[in-house]
């Protein structure tokens, strides 16, 4: 395995609905300059626009506002559908066929973004607002009645599926953001239970040495040993304790967490067939050693569901300095297409982030998928 780098390497960030709104994003700029870009050569070129000059300015400046759409979406819509129907309706007024450009599409992101990232109130506000300018357009338009109205539902179906689905997205976005908590949840009390189990132990060592001094007061060598293991265990609980204050859980009944050992056991004739091998390690504690063991078995779930064409698995535990590196790779090439997507690697993550490490997985250069996760030898 090496550690040859990944290829395509994710550390699968999800942001919420709100962080994505937070300020400007870069392709927004670019998306916004391309625009008002193509309306100058268009009002440039164009020789059928009643007022050229008005036009591709009042273009300009909305498409200039596409960058803050995230941010202020509502402001975007109001100024947008106010200009417009000022335009339309001054062109008709002022006796000249009411125009606009083809750039103007472009203002269709202003209603998505409403939907999309809006607050209640400003979806009400918005979706009046839209309302109303298409009303409005469908009124100035110089058609006949039959023409002008089948303009105005042509308004209506347009309008209407931008806002479904920014509306649509989210939703799902909002379900995202909830399903993520679930597992970090989850996670949290699993690896509540595994630090519950490693503390007793260390404290129930405690407990025995203490005895054992007392009972051997007079005995300096017993008193010395059994002080020594105090203090040891002691150092351990505390960095137990550590993470465990990151930590809510519920109650619930407890399992011993699996330990080193337990990646080997993970070897299988298959199909696929698993090779796991442990190299020179240094013993962490019990917690990182369970993690590893639930990251390795997650790991393996994946590539047996999602993966195609799978022949075989390996795993490696080894050591990097101060860490704990576990690779596993397979041999597979994609995954099965309409694979929905898992949150046990999810979970496996945030529990790697509560104890100081990380995990990274995309196609290896040589082929397969691999996943790697980085944990420190100790919690501590």
């Amino acid at each position: 395995m090496g550690s040859m780098p990944l290829v395509g390497t994710s550390t699968e960030q999800h942001p919420t609905t709100v962080s994505l709104a937070v300020r400007p994003r870069g392709r927004d700029f670019v998306l916004a300059g391309a625009l008002i870009a193509a309306v100058v050569v268009e009002g440039t070129l164009r020789r059928d626009l009643s007022w050229p000059t008005v036009t591709t300015a009042i273009t300009v400046l909305l498409l200039a506002g596409l960058p803050w759409r995230r941010l202020h979406p509502l402001a975007l819509v109001i100024a947008t559908t106010a200009a417009t129907a000022s335009l339309g309706a001054a062109q008709l007024f002022a006796g000249v066929s009411p125009d606009g450009m083809a750039a103007m599409f472009g203002l269709i992101l202003g209603p998505y973004s409403l939907f999309r990232w809006g607050a209640r109130r400003s979806r009400l506000v918005g979706g009046t607002v839209l309302g109303a300018g298409v009303v409005l357009s469908t009124v100035l338009r110089p058609e006949p009645g039959a023409e002008s109205l089948i303009g105005g539902i042509a308004g209506v179906l347009f309008v209407g599926s931008a806002c479904l689905l920014g509306a649509l997205r989210r939703e799902r976005a909002d379900r995202l953001v909830k399903e993520i908590a679930v597992v970090r949840a989850q996670e949290r009390e699993s690896l509540a239970r595994d630090l519950h189990d490693t503390i007793a132990h260390h404290v129930s060592a405690i407990a025995i040495r203490a005895q054992a001094a007392g009972l051997h007061t007079r005995d300096p060598d017993v008193v010395s040993e059994s002080l020594r293991v105090i203090e040891r265990e002691a150092t351990a609980v505390l960095g137990e304790m550590r993470t465990l204050v990151r930590v809510l859980r519920t109650p619930a009944a407890y399992a011993p967490p699996a330990g080193i050992a337990a990646i080997e056991r993970l070897s299988d004739d298959g199909p696929p067939q698993i090779s796991a091998r442990v190299e020179a390690v240094d013993t962490p504690s019990d917690v990182v050693a369970g993690t590893l063991h639930r990251i390795a078995q997650e790991a393996v779930t994946n590539s047996r569901r999602h993966a195609i064409g799978v022949t075989a698995i390996s795993i490696v535990l080894r050591t990097d300095g101060e860490d704990l590196l576990l690779d596993v790779l397979d041999d597979g090439h994609g995954s099965v297409a309409g694979s929905p997507p898992g949150f046990g690697l999810r979970g496996m993550r945030e529990r790697a982030a509560l104890l100081g490490g990380s995990i990274e997985a995309g196609p290896h250069p040589a082929g397969g998928w691999m996943l790697r996760a980085r944990l420190p030898r100790s919690t501590r």
